[in-house]
């Protein structure tokens, strides 16, 4: 059984149609629950989630997605956990595919990503998400990893505002336990629209070498804020 966990900070905008995709795009007998972890939002998110008759699982939580997922994990009751961003929508039968990997022993791993936008390099960068390279990895491809996987990490680092997820995934990859399922999971261009291709893709690249040059969680969370946030 799989336990869905989304933290979300002001989501209003996109929360009610992903947790319908996400029903209507798996069986739910393999779903065990759907944990959205609030860290604050100022909008309407919660109240929305809440007027659905969803029977979604809200938890609240600090800031931090790193923060507001391992509270999720903690809550969750699924043999199986599958970490999503609010605004990225997995493919159809996105249950059945990480389960048939599960069961040829890949305990974790993604899917491939598709941009909603037609700009040529959001499309090139989709693409090079189909190869296993450590590199193509992000956060927005979503999350599967066994339970008892992820408490043996022990969960999402929380000394990082930012990376959190490629913390996570750079120990899998320690562990040879991580696999690219073939498959689409389509996520929104929106920050990229809104500071600019170039300009975000280069802050990203920052972060990404700062990183493998031994950047401490607070030095890389000063650049996001200084130039991206």
């Amino acid at each position: 059984m799989i336990s869905i966990i989304i933290p979300v900070l002001n989501e209003a905008e996109h929360i009610t149609e992903l947790l319908y995709h996400l029903i209507d795009n798996a069986s739910l007998n393999t779903i065990q629950e759907i944990i959205v972890v609030d860290g604050g939002s100022t909008d309407n998110t919660v109240s929305i989630i809440n007027t659905l008759g969803l029977n979604i699982k809200v938890l609240h939580s600090e800031k931090g997605r790193a923060k507001q997922m391992n509270i999720g994990a903690k809550a969750s009751k699924g043999d199986i956990l599958y970490f999503l961003h609010a605004d990225s929508f997995p493919p159809n039968r996105y249950d059945h595919l990480i389960l048939e990997e599960i069961k040829k022993g890949n305990n974790a791993g993604c899917f491939r990503l598709q941009f909603d936008s037609k700009h040529w390099w959001l499309r090139l960068a989709s693409w090079l998400t189909k190869f296993s390279w450590r590199a193509s990895r992000g956060g927005d491809q979503s999350q599967f990893i066994t339970k008892a996987l992820f408490n043996d990490i022990g969960g999402f680092n929380e000394t990082y505002t930012i990376y959190e997820d490629n913390i996570l995934i750079n120990e899998l990859y320690k562990r040879n336990e991580f696999v690219v399922i073939n498959h689409k999971l389509k996520t929104s261009a929106r920050r990229y629209e809104k500071h600019g291709i170039w300009k975000l893709q280069y802050h990203f690249w920052v972060i990404y070498v700062k990183k493998w040059f031994g950047a401490s969680a607070e030095d890389l969370h000063h650049y996001y804020k200084k130039h991206i946030c």
